[in-house]
């Protein structure tokens, strides 16, 4: 079983991958206006996020509206939405079971158990981490696709907001928390019950002699 300080950094590195990924699913930083070329008005800019877009006026003042439809949204948009709701909740029952599991904990009493709690919990913060990556890739692919695409006007450009950056970090996080769970909460090859048991079934029959 893995020390009772690597379990702690690894709480500490989920809660800031979870942390991230509500961020970047909450937030309306994915897509931002892109001053490039003739695109010199800067008066305003517009910001993409996974459920609303906003328009930031250069006096500070700001207007958001949410999407009309679901289904006129872009498919990694929808793809997005899916896979960071997921990601938060696998992450939220990922650190649960870690609090249950760890050794600074008393919530599960056989130590047996505890490694494969934790393993289970790692594995969890793993595909939290893949699901995260995932969208937050696949939209930067899509604006810098587009961003080079010499047949869409300057003015309708796209480049990385905030929340795509913010989703990496997230994702590695995870990944990192998952990672060292794994490697440290390994289940012990051997157990002393098995051992146990088989002396006493010996014990129990005094009148048999062996050759």
């Amino acid at each position: 079983m893995g020390s009772v300080g690597v379990q702690i950094v690894c709480v500490a590195l989920g809660v800031l991958g979870l942390i991230g990924v509500i961020v970047c699913c909450a937030v309306p930083r994915w897509k931002v206006s892109s001053f490039t070329g003739s695109n010199i008005v800067t008066a305003q800019s517009s910001q993409e996020g996974l459920w609303t877009t906003c328009v930031v006026q250069s006096t500070g003042q700001q207007q958001c509206k949410n999407y009309d439809s679901l289904l006129v949204l872009p498919s990694d948009v929808q793809a997005a939405r899916a896979l960071t709701i997921i990601s938060c909740m696998i992450s939220c029952l990922s650190l649960l079971i870690l609090f249950c599991g760890a050794d600074f904990t008393t919530c599960v009493q056989n130590e047996d158990a505890k490694p494969k709690i934790s393993l289970v919990s790692g594995v969890g913060l793993l595909l939290a981490g893949i699901l995260v990556i995932i969208p937050v890739s696949w939209s930067a692919h899509n604006v810098v696709r587009d961003f080079n695409n010499p047949l869409i006007a300057a003015g309708q450009k796209k480049e990385l907001g905030a929340c795509i950056f913010v989703g990496w970090g997230a994702g590695v996080l995870l990944l990192l928390a998952g990672g060292l769970l794994c490697c440290f909460s390994r289940p012990q090859s051997g157990s002393s019950g098995g051992t146990a048991k088989y002396y006493s079934n010996n014990a129990s029959a005094p009148g048999k002699n062996y050759v």
